[in-house]
């Protein structure tokens, strides 16, 4: 799996620079001209029935999408070496890194695109950026940036996955998960790995997946979950830490010092802007049932599930991340595996496996 993560990193960054070099290149090659200057940072062509102003707003959509998986680093940082400092820098860089490429790919597209903006948006190809590539390179240059775009959705998926299972193996070792004792389960005869939990994430996947093929309006419903409870998870604790919490902070290994504070407040209403933004439909105020937006509904939903699950029964028996891992919480098997983690501090965890 690393080496598959390695390669979707210089696969990604190959394709940044293919495409901030091949678009103008293959525009002006057939004839055409670029997008002047102001068209590409001041024109706003507004397709919704919002004013111009809050349109512009719901643009940020996109980049909090693209570049909402920070937390990536994190998810990871038990298997990490020297985590209280390479996971934020990690954070910074991902993040970093994708502000960076993102802002050459969004000004290339924008000065090699179809002025007219509804003939981009209305694709008979279904896809806007597609349109964009065969406009500039024609069939065979479009079909060939596609597949790799595809492929990259794959890759993605791997590395969602990859952090999705090492985030909820945590919680089900903490007991913080239904069917925990299950879930927590690691195979030594692949590599250590939780089997269990991958499948059972990849099933859970499958099945959110089929909301896609319903419409539109639960397809965006289903991915700004992601925007929405992520979003929420982050600001909580550093909204937490900022009111009640400052008595009892310790700086770790990476700390900003007095921009510390001013720091948090800023991702504090960026992240409940983010949240809030997240809520509204896109083609205005007043949207048919097929463009509403339903992300309060799902995202309801799941936050409602999880509180009643929480207060009705794993406050019971959840009191925080265990320190520990002993064979009494383990799968019974015939091997033991015997290591040591950092989790907030080193210490021993004895586990069962297959």
């Amino acid at each position: 799996m690393p080496k598959i993560q390695t390669a979707c990193i210089y696969i990604n960054i190959f394709l940044v620079i293919a495409t901030v070099i091949a678009l103008p290149v293959g525009k002006v090659t057939r004839g055409e001209e670029l997008n002047s200057g102001n068209f590409v940072f001041r024109h706003l062509d507004n397709q919704t029935e919002w004013p111009s102003g809050w349109a512009f707003m719901l643009a940020w959509l996109a980049p909090i999408w693209s570049i909402g998986s920070f937390d990536s680093c994190v998810h990871m940082s038990e298997e990490a070496l020297h985590a209280a400092k390479a996971v934020p820098l990690g954070i910074i860089w991902s993040a970093g890194s994708a502000c960076v490429l993102g802002f050459l790919t969004l000004t290339v597209m924008a000065a090699t695109m179809d002025p007219n903006v509804s003939n981009t948006i209305n694709s008979k190809f279904g896809q806007p950026m597609a349109q964009i590539y065969y406009d500039a390179l024609g069939k065979d240059g479009a079909l060939g940036f596609m597949i790799v775009l595809c492929f990259i959705q794959y890759l993605i998926g791997l590395s969602l996955i990859v952090a999705a299972s090492r985030q909820a193996w945590a919680f089900s070792r903490d007991g913080a998960l239904p069917l925990s004792t299950f879930f927590r389960h690691i195979s030594k005869r692949i590599q250590y790995q939780p089997v269990r939990m991958i499948c059972g994430l990849a099933v859970i996947c499958l099945i959110l997946g089929l909301l896609c093929l319903i419409n539109n309006a639960a397809s965006n419903a289903l991915f700004s979950l992601f925007v929405a409870s992520n979003y929420l998870s982050w600001g909580m604790p550093i909204f937490c830490r900022l009111v009640w919490g400052q008595d009892r902070f310790y700086p770790g290994e990476f700390y900003t010092g007095r921009l510390s504070k001013p720091i948090a407040w800023i991702a504090v209403i960026y992240l409940l802007f983010g949240v809030i933004l997240s809520m509204f439909p896109t083609t205005g105020p007043n949207p048919s049932p097929a463009d509403m937006n339903y992300t309060i509904v799902i995202n309801g939903f799941v936050w409602a599930g999880c509180m009643t699950y929480y207060f009705l029964f794993a406050r019971r028996w959840f009191t925080g991340p265990r320190m520990t891992v002993d064979d009494n919480i383990s799968t019974n098997s015939d091997n033991e595996i015997s290591g040591s983690v950092a989790i907030g501090r080193e210490s021993a965890i004895d586990t069962k496996s297959e």
